[in-house]
């Protein structure tokens, strides 16, 4: 067999409220029917995603997610990005719906369905864990990421920034901007 394709399917409680969503993404409506089922299909070059709607489906309660391998996971982010910007004036970073800043292994998209959509390198290279801090922070981003913990996260990159003596620049930068970004979620600017 070969060309197979596979598109998640993912629940939401309103597909026009999901349809804005992505559209302000940069995304083509390429399905919409409302009887008898809600249903909504969008695409944005290669990547497609597909919605059903729920009655009285709640968002915060979701445990959907699918994964997007793509080229370059900052070229999607910035144009994603930019379409939140020009919509909210910014890039939402906490609640439903939200997005996280880039990193090395991608970044994580939630809209307002509450589908976890993780924007991955096509290829990954496992990065070996270099140090504490290194580990600190790869769990912090794990904890904020995929379980919403963000005050948990945060307090284990303080305890690893206190502790920490031989990380790279590389590392200490990568630690103190993702402080920083788990403040802006928690809303606790210093």
């Amino acid at each position: 067999m070969a060309n197979e394709v596979t598109i998640p399917l993912l629940p939401c409680a309103s597909i026009n409220e999901v349809a804005e969503f992505y559209v302000m993404l940069g995304f083509t409506i390429t399905h919409r029917q409302h009887r008898p089922t809600p249903y909504l299909s969008v695409r944005r070059e290669e990547i497609q995603l597909h919605f059903f709607g729920i009655r009285g489906f709640d968002p915060s309660t979701s445990y959907s997610s699918c994964l997007v391998q793509v080229e370059d996971t900052r070229e999607l982010f910035d144009a994603f990005a930019d379409g939140m910007r020009a919509v909210y004036g910014k890039v939402l970073s906490s609640g439903i719906p939200r997005m996280t800043r880039p990193r090395r292994d991608g970044f994580l998209l939630v809209d307002p369905g509450g589908n976890w959509i993780r924007v991955v390198p096509a290829v990954q290279e496992p990065e070996p864990v270099r140090n504490g801090l290194a580990r600190a922070l790869h769990s912090a981003v794990t904890l904020a990421g995929s379980h919403g913990a963000e005050r948990r996260a945060l307090r284990i990159l303080e305890g690893a920034l206190a502790r920490e003596r031989d990380a790279s620049e590389d590392d200490l930068a990568l630690a103190l901007e993702f402080r920083e970004e788990l403040l802006e979620r928690l809303n606790l600017h210093r």
